[in-house]
């Protein structure tokens, strides 16, 4: 009888634990997918959202609703400066549930080295770039990896290329994400003494660098850009390195040979648009067997480094600008390998700048 009843008590909890783990699994690959998702609606809002407000723009003026247009139209032209004036965050949009699936797919995440005095303003130099500067907006245009709460009272105003602004339509979703015009008046207005607890991120290697992107390697655009320099000691703003290791292992891009047709027509665009037309891929959307636009399922591990103190000069010599820019490059170096080894590269692993 005791065996009959030990029995079925263990025939209750294997049917319990086997229970158990279909839920698990069931939630699993619930959460697998709702990540899937959110990454693919990023890039498609990445590469196509720009594209496609053109063409309703273009549909809308000449069809019966060209009167809503025209308002639009005059309400832009009023709101024609807020991109350099700040911006229009939105605390609702950043705080959307979809960014933590959108982080938890790589997953990235976001750590700090040194406090920030939020009394202060701050330019994130962010580095690498990337193919689509993935750890930059998830960190920064986001609140998922809890910036708010590593960096309390301070304000993440991520720049993008002023062109992107004139866009209808998509210039109001950059402007809700958090963005913010790299321009240089723009830049200067969230840096005023008057305005502290801005923290600028400007990711300094931009399209060209896009361009050297490439998995195993740490090539960044860094040697010529001191306009960054320049702005720091203008405005007196700290300078914060900034490295996501992993952002440039989550895609692949086809290389063309130097010379070619391809390769000058990158070039080309990058010169006359402003960004490079990188060709690349990750995996298939359903399998990680096939290639495709969605970007491999690595971790990307964005370091704050410490802030680099700024004397502010009104107008700095060139002699000056190259002294902290060489200060600024040794602290990124430095930053660079002592986390390497944490995140998975090799003691050999170093910089190269170009």
């Amino acid at each position: 009888m005791f065996r009959c009843v030990i029995k079925a008590t263990a025939a209750r909890q294997m049917d319990s634990h086997q229970e158990r783990e279909e839920r698990r699994k069931h939630n699993c690959t619930y959460h697998e997918l709702l990540q899937t998702l959110s990454v693919l609606q990023w890039i498609l809002t990445f590469l196509l959202l720009g594209p496609v407000c053109a063409l309703l723009i273009s549909w809308v003026i000449y069809s019966q609703l060209w009167p809503v247009f025209t308002i639009y139209i005059i309400w832009m032209i009023s709101d024609w400066k807020t991109p350099e004036r700040g911006g229009r965050r939105s605390l609702w949009m950043s705080k959307w549930t979809m960014w933590n699936y959108f982080r938890d797919y790589f997953p990235i995440k976001l750590h700090k080295t040194a406090d920030l005095d939020p009394k202060h303003n701050y330019i994130f130099a962010y580095h690498p770039h990337g193919i689509m500067s993935i750890g930059a907006f998830c960190n920064f245009g986001t609140d998922s990896t809890g910036f708010s709460h590593i960096f309390p009272n301070l304000k993440p105003h991520l720049t993008t290329l002023a062109g992107n602004f004139k866009v209808p339509l998509y210039r109001d979703y950059l402007l809700a994400a958090g963005m913010c015009s790299v321009a240089h008046s723009s830049i200067d207005y969230l840096l005023s003494s008057q305005r502290p607890g801005n923290a600028v991120v400007i990711v300094i290697g931009g399209a060209a660098e896009a361009l050297n992107c490439a998995r195993n390697k740490h090539i960044l655009t860094l040697k010529r850009r001191k306009g960054f320099i320049r702005k720091a000691l203008t405005n007196g703003a700290s300078l914060v390195p900034v490295y996501s290791f992993g952002e440039n292992e989550v895609l692949e891009q086809y290389h063309f040979e130097p010379g070619s047709w391809k390769k000058a027509l990158q070039e080309t665009f990058q010169q006359w648009i402003g960004f490079a037309p990188c060709i690349f891929f990750g995996q298939g959307i359903f399998s990680s067997a096939s290639k495709g636009i969605m970007p491999l399922h690595k971790a990307i591990n964005t370091v704050v480094g410490k802030p680099i103190p700024m004397p502010k000069m009104e107008n700095p010599s060139e002699q000056q600008v190259d002294t902290y820019h060489a200060l600024y490059i040794k602290s990124l170096q430095d930053l660079f390998n002592a986390h390497k080894e944490r995140f998975g590269l090799q003691q050999s692993d170093s910089l190269v700048l170009i």
